[in-house]
């Protein structure tokens, strides 16, 4: 029997498709650079093991390497580096030879990549470049079970043993017979550990959530038809990979439903999140795109910075072909005249807007991963873009529930994948509870803690997320919060922070990032920060306000074009006009207690590197809270 998460693949053969009308995969290098396609034919000449149809003359060989160096069955392979071919070939191979894919984020330090090295017994450690390596030859002597390590992009500066550069490494196991390699792949089983993905940590040690081999393929072939993914002999599918693929999000989009359905993977730059994305989009054109709240936001951010600074005509022309654009996705047209200038606004306007961002062909744009608040949603309505959002977690292998263009209603994360099934327990008057999970998306456990599985399951099998969200009458899931992140005052009302934060976002478009405080607490306080330009280089936020903030400061009053001048002098004007927009959001408030008493604007904005964010950008509360105590402090002195 094959190995379950990549049985769907087929094979090439000088180019040509061997085994009929059936898809193929192709991954390409970073456009920017030379658009180098690599088929599965090169994939197999490299060693990546292609699928269940593949001839035994053409048994690729990557398999054959980490077995030489000594992949022990059910250990894992690490895998350290920015998204590329590489990534890909190491994880398919890793499989084929009985192993375990466990991405590490290239974020990560020196210690936290040996926590999950040595947790996951990793024997073989695959990594980018000279800096990454720098992290395993620190930490190197404290992993008994790494036998090799391999880097793929950089030459070695210093020779170590067992060291190897990739096209080292594909020279070795060339003495392995294909019956021992076939006896390997023979001996897998679908509920078989397959994928490790580590949480981010946030409340404690990360968690390695076992995906097993039959996670890996249902989700990839399900999931992704109920978003409206289609097989190559339909359409030629085409999508650009650049979020991490450490992150199951990532990994089950990019890697093993492009492997499912033979579609065409980019590859963007390194700095892709630091603002080269949209030039690789533009290039790429691709037909789906996927991304998390913070990527479509920051699209949104530039978008609205240019039309600042655009002149009155085409302020007034972009203004109008939203605002149609909107009306018809919330509402639909009433009359044909309306449609018909709903239409004439997208061929005027919102086409070119759509192109320039690399979006003409797309048909598919989706979200996941962290709420996407009302205000993006409604943007890209305005630009003709539907957002279909997606639920789950790591450890129900990404996608649970879905949004596409056949199952889609706004504010929804769609409905339950095929074969699975959500419910809610604990709901209260209005109907909220907590979210639970069952289906063959469901994960195995987590490595070696047996304690905290138990946790995470009911005596009945449903897993539960620690999510709270609400069920319409015909199945639609709709996220209202997390009970983790809920706030529980003084008095013991309950406090969702994430209705606050948007709406602050929404009256202030100043601010960046809005975060509520208050958790056994006598009032509710918050900490915004202001949105400032990211430096190119390293995609740090600096002291400089974004356009679209200094045109909110010159409407209220200030010449402020540094977030310092505004924080050091608390700017009157601008403090004032915060203040306002506070009130405005006070006064819609469910009751008082909801209500945001204090607030401090922080000097700089959150960000990966400072801590306040993790790898897909979500929001890290317990972390800001510790960084920032001495100002929470104060809120609540006496």
């Amino acid at each position: 029997m094959q190995p379950a998460c990549i049985k769907h693949v087929n094979v090439l053969k000088k180019g040509k498709l061997i085994t009929g009308k059936q898809p193929k995969m192709s991954v390409k290098g970073t456009v920017q650079n030379h658009e180098k396609e690599i088929s599965f034919e090169a994939l197999q000449r490299h060693g990546m093991s292609a699928g269940i149809h593949c001839p035994t003359w053409r048994r690729p060989r990557m398999k054959a390497q980490s077995q030489q160096l000594g992949l022990e069955r059910f250990h894992s392979v690490a895998i350290l580096g920015f998204n590329s071919p590489e990534w890909f070939i190491s994880a398919v191979g890793a499989v084929f030879a009985g192993g375990i894919v466990t991405g590490i984020y290239t974020t990560n330090s020196p210690e936290a990549c040996h926590y999950i090295a040595h947790d996951s017994k990793t024997n073989v450690m695959v990594v980018e470049n000279q800096k990454q390596l720098e992290k395993i030859m620190q930490i190197w002597d404290r992993l008994p079970h790494l036998k090799a390590v391999v880097l793929y992009k950089d030459s070695i500066a210093e020779r170590h043993p067992n060291l190897y550069t990739m096209e080292e490494f594909l020279e070795l196991g060339r003495d392995i017979s294909d019956a021992a390699l076939d006896d390997i792949i023979n001996s897998q089983q679908p509920n078989q550990c397959c994928v490790l993905i580590y949480t981010s940590g946030t409340t404690g040690k990360p968690k390695g959530a076992m995906l097993s081999h039959d996670n890996i393929t249902w989700t990839s072939a399900h999931c992704s038809r109920a978003g409206d993914m289609q097989p190559a002999e339909v359409q030629q599918e085409s999508i650009v990979s650049y979020l991490p693929l450490s992150h199951i999000a990532a990994q089950i989009y990019d890697l093993w439903t492009g492997i499912k359905w033979g579609e065409q993977v980019y590859f963007a730059e390194p700095d892709a999140l630091k603002g080269s994305l949209i030039n690789t989009l533009r290039e790429v054109q691709p037909t789906s795109h996927m991304g998390v709240p913070r990527v479509w936001e920051k699209i949104m951010e530039k978008l609205k910075d240019a039309s600042a600074q655009a002149g009155f005509v085409k302020k007034k022309m972009l203004s109008w072909a939203m605002s149609l654009s909107l009306e018809r996705n919330l509402n639909g047209s009433s009359s044909d005249l309306k449609q018909l200038w709903a239409r004439l606004a997208d061929y005027l306007v919102l086409a070119k807007i759509r192109s320039a961002l690399g979006f003409s062909c797309c048909q598919k744009h989706f979200c996941g991963a962290a709420p996407l608040p009302t205000e993006t949603l409604h943007f890209f309505l305005g630009l003709n873009i539907t957002l279909y959002e997606a639920y789950g977690m790591s450890e129900t292998t990404g996608p649970h529930c879905l949004s596409g263009p056949h199952i889609y209603r706004q504010n929804s994360c769609g409905k339950p994948a095929p074969g699975c099934r959500v419910r809610l327990v604990d709901k209260d008057p209005e109907g909220n509870g907590e979210i639970c999970f069952w289906g063959r998306t469901v994960f195995m456990g987590y490595l070696n803690m047996e304690d905290r599985t138990k946790e995470a399951f009911d005596e009945e099998g449903w897993l539960h997320s620690g999510d709270l969200g609400k069920l319409d009458k015909d199945g639609f899931l709709y996220v209202t919060g997390r009970i983790k992140d809920l706030i529980i005052t003084a008095g013991g009302e309950n406090v969702p922070p994430i209705p606050i934060e948007d709406a602050v976002k929404k009256e202030l478009p100043i601010v960046s990032n809005a975060m509520v405080i208050g958790d056994k607490k006598k009032f509710l306080s918050m900490f915004l920060t202001l949105k400032s330009e990211l430096d190119p280089d390293t995609s740090e936020p600096t002291d400089i306000l974004t356009e679209q903030a200094r045109d909110f400061c010159q409407r209220s009053g200030s010449k402020a074009t540094k977030v310092s001048e505004i924080v050091a002098t608390r700017d009157r004007a601008i403090y004032g006009a915060i203040q306002e927009g506070i009130n405005r959001v006070n006064r819609n408030a469910t009751n008082r207690v909801h209500c945001i008493q204090k607030w401090i604007v922080l000097p700089r904005d959150f960000s990966i590197s400072g801590g306040e964010l993790g790898p897909t950008m979500k929001l890290k509360r317990l972390s800001v809270l510790e960084k920032y105590r001495s100002e929470v402090d104060s809120f609540y002195e006496e």
